[in-house]
């Protein structure tokens, strides 16, 4: 769809980017000829992931940051700068999330969800757009929301209230920072499924992209390719009047159904829950597990 060097010179920050949505995004960014930075808690997922891009002929580099702390995230923002110059790019990734009855969270899980998507996606914009305000460097910021952000997400509350929040950063920040050259958007995806959040969202589900859903006007679930396509159009140049949206790419399921979880959901039976929350606390440990190795 775009020529091999449209990303030629650009240096992208992606959080989140050893695995998912994350990776594919990265990937394709390298691919394209940019020069990419991946960040996230798993180094050995990081470094694979650095392995497969270099392998496939890009420029990729995996720094180990927590951007829940606030002063980890100014470190590695540094450390980036110092390694080659200014990013031209960012897109916050990063996330956390699971179902569960709103009445049955606790305060840690709903911090867990919080202080990535919320706080952490902040942290890094603010990190980045100080440092591109001082030395008047334009930039593209892509954040991956939800179409929650525009009609709510029963059982996913601490998700759908922190992606809000970063909407109406990206539409703030796209006013306040216009005049720099920055522009921010989002992207809401639909049915993408990963392994990573398919565990949490429907652990009793396969990751099928060809899996069939009548939810959906489309009759399907979204196509990586497609997205990937989205976030490049977004980060490349040639449409830089373009800021401030956050861009739907769910076949119109938000518009047909809500596009959440709410009837999928609502009529589980207190045992169908405890079933479930097993299989997020298994899939939970694993990854723990992951983060030590």
């Amino acid at each position: 769809m775009f020529i091999e060097t449209i990303l030629q010179g650009k240096r992208i920050l992606v959080t989140g980017g050893g695995s998912g949505l994350g990776k594919e995004m990265a990937s394709e960014y390298a691919r394209l000829g940019a020069q990419v930075f991946i960040c996230g808690r798993r180094e050995s997922v990081l470094n694979d992931t650095v392995e497969e891009i270099t392998a496939a002929g890009g420029i990729a580099k995996a720094l180990v940051c927590d951007i829940r702390a606030a002063g980890a995230v100014d470190d590695m923002i540094d450390k980036i700068w110092l390694d080659g110059g200014a990013l031209t790019g960012l897109v916050n990734n990063a996330a956390g999330n699971f179902i569960s009855p709103t009445k049955d969270l606790s305060t840690n899980g709903f911090d867990a969800i919080s202080n990535i998507v919320f706080k952490g996606s902040f942290y890094v914009t603010h990190a980045c757009g100080k440092r591109w305000i001082e030395e008047k460097t334009k930039a593209s910021v892509i954040s991956i929301l939800t179409t929650w952000v525009w009609n709510g997400g029963p059982y996913t509350v601490p998700s759908a209230m922190s992606k809000a929040g970063i909407n109406i950063m990206t539409k703030s920040l796209a006013a306040e920072w216009g005049k720099y050259g920055i522009r921010l958007n989002a992207i809401s995806p639909g049915p993408f499924p990963t392994k990573g959040a398919w565990d949490r969202l429907n652990p009793d589900q396969g990751t099928d992209e060809d899996l069939g859903n009548s939810s959906i006007p489309m009759g399907r679930n979204g196509y990586m390719s497609e997205l990937r396509n989205l976030a490049t159009f977004l980060m490349a140049d040639g449409c830089e009047y373009l800021t401030g949206q956050n861009i739907a790419i769910d076949g119109a399921a938000h518009l047909a159904s809500g596009g959440n979880f709410y009837q999928s959901l609502d009529s589980l039976s207190d045992e169908d829950w405890s079933g479930i929350k097993e299989m997020i606390k298994s899939s939970n440990e694993v990854d723990k597990s992951n983060r030590s190795n």
